[in-house]
């Protein structure tokens, strides 16, 4: 009882927390904004000189504003839910709430910039990724426990450590291609090497990862366990194919590229990043009416 109360305590606290430090964000925020369109009161550079909307500009926009309040709403959601899992998976539950969390600050930003001055923030992004991507990874082991979790080792490096190292890399050299620091098709080529090691360590939705034993992994815990490795497999590559947009990238040369990768890195964020959260608490309420069940007998 104590321990439940202390629990919603802890759950309401960070949701406090989290909405002042958003409305301080809003105060702190030092802008010179640009011109408004007169009519609609959004920034003017999302119309042509004819009045006309601008489509790819107003979609940007939107989905930066999407996935900022989605964002929010799925940290609220996340914490709320916490303290309706059994205690073994509320760190996974608080882990899909950070995820979320950091990543609504980002957007808050990211969508500042796009709003005042018409440009897409590469630095906003990658800050939020090199926090995130790392979150995402660790959540893994979070859910389907620490026996599923192999010993196995790869140059010293146990599952985390693959993982993190993999993210890092991933977000490492995907920002020296796009910051114009680095050749692009070598730093694609180097980013990919990261995901690559984060799905053997974690497997995929057919196979065992080298980190991972799905012999050990709770039926109940499974379906989640498999819709993670889906969104790592499949629902991460949504992020080279924005890479290839890039301005400083330029491997498909168009206009307006950067509102293209813009679009492609926020709906691969909103799906994955809510996703991976929902798969998450999806498999811990399921696991924690077995474990509720079997109290009862």
């Amino acid at each position: 009882m104590i321990t439940d109360k202390f629990s919603k305590t802890t759950s309401l606290l960070l949701i406090a927390t989290f909405a002042l430090a958003m409305a301080s964000t809003v105060s702190a925020a030092d802008f010179t904004p640009g011109d408004m369109n007169v009519d609609t009161g959004l920034p003017a550079h999302l119309y042509d000189a004819d009045g006309n909307v601008e489509g790819l500009a107003m979609l940007t926009f939107f989905l930066f504003f999407v996935g900022y309040i989605s964002m929010g709403a799925a940290f609220v959601f996340f914490m709320s839910e916490r303290s309706n899992v059994a205690p073994e998976y509320r760190t996974t539950m608080t882990i899909s709430a950070l995820i979320v969390g950091i990543a609504a600050f980002h957007y808050y930003y990211m969508r500042g910039v796009y709003a005042d001055f018409g440009e897409v923030s590469i630095e906003y992004r990658y800050m939020d990724w090199i926090i995130t991507v790392p979150l995402m990874a660790l959540k893994f082991p979070s859910l389907v426990g620490k026996d599923a979790i192999t010993d196995k080792k790869v140059a010293g490096l146990g599952f985390t450590g693959i993982c993190f190292t993999g993210a890092l890399i991933m977000i490492g050299f995907g920002y020296l291609g796009e910051a114009g620091l680095m050749s692009a098709i070598p730093a694609l080529l180097l980013g990919g090497m990261g995901w690559a090691m984060i799905v053997v360590a974690t497997g995929t939705p057919w196979t065992d990862g080298l980190g991972v034993d799905n012999s050990k992994i709770s039926e109940e815990l499974m379906w989640s366990a498999n819709a993670l490795r889906w969104f790592i497999v499949v629902g991460w590559i949504i992020y080279p194919l924005g890479y290839l947009f890039s301005p400083e990238v330029a491997l498909i040369e168009i206009d307006n590229g950067a509102e293209y990768m813009a679009v492609a890195y926020n709906i691969a964020d909103i799906i994955n990043k809510i996703g991976f959260g929902v798969v998450a608490w999806m498999g811990a309420k399921k696991a924690t009416e077995v474990l509720s069940s079997a109290s009862e007998e």
